[in-house]
């Protein structure tokens, strides 16, 4: 991760806090994981390598986040007592967004520990807002066990991409008591933006499908037991026994949560889980690989070099030089 420095600093010369978004740029997968706060993700990256940026406002009880980001699979749950809105600020190929799929026009919330997945499998750029302590009262749709999706009309979407361009252009001459006060008129801003958008909702079958409580509890269900058994086979039937579902309710699950089979999902999985622990310095790549549950080595290497454009050895080895 790199921090741009430069004009967005966060001090004057006399060492009062600016208002400016901080610029972050990641090639590194945990790293970029960690940066947003009060949002607990977890990565299986759909490219050889990522790169993806992200700007970052922080204002009192509300952080703006407009992010470029990179082919992957995105398993998410928001804190407790925290609000989020999201939202992509381009448009292009389909987002699968709780296993619904959708280009333009969508708006996300979650709220109180709510989980969500996203399949993106090309780069896009979006926003999400996180506001802490939890909204009320404003009239936004209750999220739930899990975020919901809901579409809004082209304007309204329209209106808050212009907003957040405008927030993430601010200038940084501002800190001190100015900071203070233009930072809760921003997020005044914010809220009413938001509000629009709710309040401009159009029915959609497509996000009805999508908000189903009872369909992303089997899909998360799925992936608490696959979690805990990630460095070893796992097969469908017992897989399906400890969920207490079928086979094929759970086989459907997967397809439409991720957009690929079962089998396709934890083979990409485990191949990232042991290029991070080939980067971290493991002992070797045998004992690496045997760990996530690759027990024929050759087709290891074939697969991780086919992945990642290199060899599982070379990995390591250059690990070690840092």
């Amino acid at each position: 991760m790199r921090e741009t420095s430069g004009p967005l600093t966060r001090t004057n010369s006399q060492g009062f806090p600016r208002l400016a978004p901080k610029i972050y740029r990641f090639t590194d997968l945990d790293q970029y994981r960690t940066a947003v706060r009060n949002l607990d993700v977890e990565f299986t990256p759909l490219v050889r390598r990522i790169s993806a940026e992200q700007i970052i406002l922080n204002l009192p009880g509300c952080d703006i986040n407009f992010a470029k980001s990179f082919p992957r699979i995105a398993h998410g749950r928001l804190a407790q007592n925290s609000t989020a809105i999201g939202f992509s600020m381009d448009d292009g190929v389909p987002i699968r967004f709780n296993g619904a799929e959708r280009d333009h026009s969508a708006i996300v919330i979650g709220s109180n520990g709510a989980a969500y997945t996203t399949v993106e499998r090309a780069e896009r750029q979006f926003t999400s807002i996180i506001f802490t302590p939890e909204i009320r009262g404003r009239g936004w749709p209750e999220a739930g066990p899990n975020w919901r999706v809901f579409e809004t009309s082209a304007a309204a979407q329209h209106q808050l991409r212009e907003l957040v361009r405008q927030v993430m252009s601010i200038s940084p001459s501002f800190y001190g008591y100015e900071a203070s006060d233009i930072s809760s008129a921003i997020k005044e801003s914010v809220l009413a933006g938001v509000d629009a958008a709710f309040s401009h909702l159009v029915d959609a079958r497509w996000a009805s499908r999508a908000n189903s409580i009872r369909h992303f509890k089997t899909y998360r269900n799925i992936l608490a037991v696959l979690s805990g058994n990630i460095g070893r086979p796992i097969y469908s039937e017992e897989l399906a026994r400890q969920v207490g579902v079928s086979v094929r309710s759970m086989q459907a699950a997967i397809q439409l949560y991720q957009g690929m089979s079962l089998h396709l999902y934890l083979r990409l999985r485990r191949l990232w889980l042991v290029r991070q622990r080939l980067l971290a310095g493991a002992d070797s790549v045998k004992a690496c690989a045997l760990a996530f549950g690759f027990w024929h080595l050759g087709d290891f290497a074939r697969s991780y070099r086919l992945h990642f454009d290199e060899t599982p050895s070379a990995t390591l080895a250059r690990s070690r030089q840092l």
